[in-house]
């Protein structure tokens, strides 16, 4: 039986993640790294040989892996001031879409969520698109929800250029 709390509780975590993608869709990365704990992992693992996905970001290579925020700054640094090779001008842009968004489990003020995702990429009159899974841990205790764990799975084969922050 799902009760008023439960869908209040589910609507806050809904409300959250579409901030944090409209942060990415309108580029204000700098808001988008306050989604965060300053303690929070962000981790995309990589397809292995076998069709499994890789287990460990310390051994196994990943697509993405920051073991805390300080990592994310570093990346946002890099796009603004152009020290990347994921970016150059002009900026992409995208739309992130989320859809089937679930409460997997919690502990205390702690909650895990499920969600799918498609983005859509557009840069230099080619739109790309990217879809998949994630899975966050989710630290409720603070007057907003904050990202403890975020583990993304991107679900295409193939892709045309470096995967990045904001296409996932």
């Amino acid at each position: 039986m799902t009760t008023a709390l439960d869908e209040l509780t589910l609507e806050t975590i809904r409300q959250f993640l579409y901030r944090e993608a409209r942060y990415l869709d309108d580029r204000e990365f700098e808001k988008w790294l306050e989604c965060y704990r300053p303690d929070a992992e962000f981790w995309m693992p990589a397809w292995a040989d076998d069709d499994e996905l890789t287990a460990d970001p310390q051994r196994e290579i990943s697509l993405v892996y920051y073991p805390s925020r300080a990592g994310l700054e570093d990346r946002v640094f890099r796009i603004r001031t152009d020290r990347s090779s994921a970016t150059s001008l002009p900026e992409p842009r995208t739309g992130h879409n989320i859809t089937n968004v679930e409460v997997t489990g919690g502990n205390g003020d702690s909650v895990d969520v499920r969600f799918n995702w498609f983005t859509l990429y557009y840069r230099y009159h080619t739109v790309d698109t990217y879809f998949g899974t994630s899975f966050y841990t989710l630290d409720l205790s603070g007057p907003d929800p904050l990202i403890a764990r975020k583990k993304v799975v991107l679900k295409n084969d193939y892709v045309h250029h470096v995967v990045d922050i904001y296409h996932v």
